[in-house]
């Protein structure tokens, strides 16, 4: 009996070492599953002009954006074919969890909340802050109090969503699935204004000559940058898409791919 207790203590101890080991480990081989699907899943949300937006192309709807070319240096370095799967922001994160993408690049901050369930690349690009208002109200919004009392959209689940509930305490902010949702917003005078980022309020710009940049911004963190978002411990990948980012930057193509992006907002399209 106490043999029979003891061979079954050791296999069933070799069977939590089993276990353990490939929980610890189930995305380590995450690039090696890729390449044998010959096919890179990115989660994208398309709202977010010049990183992720839908324009004409050819006469096709079409995601485009700096962060699209981003996925596509990324695939061709693996060598593989490249998927975007477009959804809301606030499924971006939770699609590497269900595993219906392999990655996600739609302008995601690596905050250390989000360190601690996901892995992030190396920086890709450093957050710039802006206010949109109305161009008639632009001398009328020039610092944080003035928007005191005023209602401030932001896109739900953003860093902006953020610092905008932290540096505008006495201003009312307005949580809005998408950033499309928001200009609509400002334009029909149901918010006086919405935080986003620069590049992002530069392309609605281009597209809204009744809209204005205000006089002044939120401040940023330190660090505060874009980064590709990948399910916990994907190793390999990790090295791989950092091998990509250093490229792109020290080659300036990043930068490139967001001028490039600006010239194709004219003709974006709403989902």
């Amino acid at each position: 009996m106490k043999i029979k207790k003891l061979v079954l203590g050791i296999l069933g101890l070799a069977l939590f070492m089993t276990l353990t080991a490939c929980g610890s480990s189930s995305n380590e081989n995450l690039q090696e599953k890729i390449e044998k699907k010959d096919k890179l899943v990115v989660a994208m949300s398309p709202d977010y002009a010049p990183f992720e937006f839908k324009a004409l192309v050819d006469g096709k709807d079409t995601v485009v954006g700096a962060d699209v070319q981003l996925a596509q240096a990324i695939a061709d370095e693996l060598g593989v074919k490249l998927e975007i799967s477009s959804m809301s922001f606030d499924n971006v994160l939770s699609s590497l969890q269900t595993g219906k993408a392999d990655m996600a690049i739609s302008g995601l901050s690596p905050t250390e909340a989000r360190k601690k369930v996901y892995d992030f690349s190396d920086p890709y690009y450093e957050d710039e802050n802006a206010i949109l208002v109305k161009a008639s109200d632009v001398d009328k919004y020039t610092s944080i109090d003035s928007l005191s009392g005023a209602k401030v959209a932001v896109q739900k689940g953003t860093v902006e969503e953020d610092l905008a509930k932290k540096q505008l305490e006495n201003a009312n902010i307005i949580s809005l699935t998408s950033m499309g949702e928001a200009i609509n917003e400002l334009k029909s005078g149901q918010v006086q204004a919405v935080d986003l980022e620069k590049p992002v309020a530069e392309g609605y710009l281009d597209q809204n000559p009744d809209l204005a940049l205000a006089s002044f911004a939120l401040k940023t963190g330190d660090g505060d940058a874009k980064a590709v978002a990948m399910p916990k411990d994907s190793g390999e990948l990790v090295d791989t898409v950092n091998k990509v980012i250093k490229k792109l930057k020290d080659e300036g193509k990043y930068q490139q791919f967001i001028s490039d992006a600006a010239k194709l907002t004219g003709s974006s399209s709403d989902e």
